[in-house]
């Protein structure tokens, strides 16, 4: 029996592609709150405005876009978007106040919202049907190796150099993504266009991908509390040298547990792999709510790493599996429109909560919510795996 391919050229290329498109995001995502404060003279307030209008940004398009790439094709959406991704970045140079930022914020993450749509479904274009859950968990590592590279990388040059040399590095990074879009060679499956005889409401969202959407959601709701506050959290607990490496554990435990959890996502089926990883989440948040060290700190990040970090490739696979290959860009969009909903309703009230609750108990809280997302989980996916598990075991048995 004969593995089929994962590792093509293509498939590195669009993987190199959107972890350039990640690496500009998050070493920009950590680095602009200062620039806005101690450059533009702005407050906290915009500095909100700042990160979450290139996140709304991201969330209209998404949709769109995923009309656009089943009626007009993958590759002129993914190079149309990769190319208004480029043109923002160097023009970070030239705004010089937080209104002019604003209009560029909202400009760029118009872009970034239609080329992650689009290489991710053309990841799944490039995957055999029969290694997805593996081959969309390695792609999905590309990007969280660009989540611990990017703040890091981008925190350092401002310390030791400038935000010019740091504006210069994501134009980089971002013609980088573009280059690296370019030489993708896409199927002729890729390639066809559907032509629907009028648009309709109801192709912004893919129905199929709804339940396992609103899944990931309603953990990426969770998730905003490690984005939003670990760092301040790990200020206040007086273990900031050790946050520094909090992403890095967190990788790594990514990392390591890859080859494993995509073979086994596609041999044995997705429950095997969500319900414990969404567990390992719950466990790692709550580890967070009794930190008292920088071994703890780290240990969490590690949980949650195996946790967290499985969960968003296997779920990702599951949206695309629910549909045809012509439905994927659609169900790529449904997806991460609901997936960065839940990250910015997460970040708003769960910001407004934590300044009664403090962040000790906004952790213990939030890992019961996950627990309680398990029965969801059930409820909109898991008891259905059944059918599923069947259909996987023919297409690996038939590669």
């Amino acid at each position: 029996m004969k593995k089929e391919q994962l590792w093509t050229k293509d498939f590195v290329s669009i993987s190199l592609s959107s972890f350039f498109l990640f690496l500009t995001f998050y070493t920009l995502l950590v680095t602009l709150p200062i620039y806005v404060l101690d450059d533009l003279h702005g407050d906290e307030k915009e500095i909100g405005l700042i990160i979450s209008i290139f996140l709304v940004s991201s969330i209209i398009c998404r949709p769109f876009s995923g009309i656009w790439i089943e009626r007009f094709g993958r590759k002129p959406v993914l190079l149309i978007s990769l190319t208004l991704f480029f043109v923002a970045a160097p023009l970070y140079f030239s705004a010089g106040n937080v209104g002019a930022l604003l209009l560029l914020r909202f400009f760029h993450g118009a872009g970034f919202g239609m080329a992650t749509t689009a290489t991710g479904t053309i990841a799944a274009d490039l995957v055999p049907n029969s290694r997805r859950g593996e081959g969309m968990g390695y792609f999905a590592t590309f990007m969280n190796m660009a989540m611990v590279i990017g703040p890091f990388l981008g925190l350092t040059v401002i310390h030791y150099a400038s935000f010019q040399l740091l504006f210069l590095l994501c134009s980089i990074f971002a013609f980088l993504a573009l280059v690296s879009g370019l030489i993708v060679k896409f199927p002729k499956a890729a390639l066809t266009k559907a032509a629907p005889p009028k648009f309709r409401i109801g192709d912004l969202l893919e129905k199929k991908a709804l339940p396992i959407s609103i899944s990931a959601g309603s953990l990426a709701f969770a998730y905003s509390s490690i984005l939003s506050f670990i760092s301040v959290y790990a200020k206040q607990l007086g273990l900031m040298e050790a946050a520094s490496f909090f992403f890095v554990v967190y990788a790594a435990a990514i990392i390591i547990s890859r080859p494993f959890t995509g073979k086994w996502f596609d041999r044995f089926g997705e429950n095997v792999i969500l319900y414990p990883s969404i567990l390992l989440f719950g466990i790692g948040i709550f580890l967070l709510s009794i930190v008292h060290s920088a071994f703890m700190l780290l240990l969490a990040g590690g949980v949650i790493g195996l946790g967290y970090g499985t969960l968003v490739p296997g779920m990702q696979t599951i949206a695309l599996n629910s549909v045809d290959s012509r439905r994927r860009g659609i169900a790529t969009a449904t997806f991460f429109t609901i997936f960065d909903t839940g990250i910015g309703v997460g970040s708003f009230l769960l910001g407004i909560i934590v300044s009664s609750l403090g962040y000790g108990k906004l952790y213990f809280y939030v890992s019961i919510y996950i627990l309680l997302v398990v029965g969801l989980y059930h409820i909109l996916h898991g008891r259905k795996q059944k059918k599923n598990v069947a259909s996987n075991e023919e297409q690996r048995l038939s590669a």
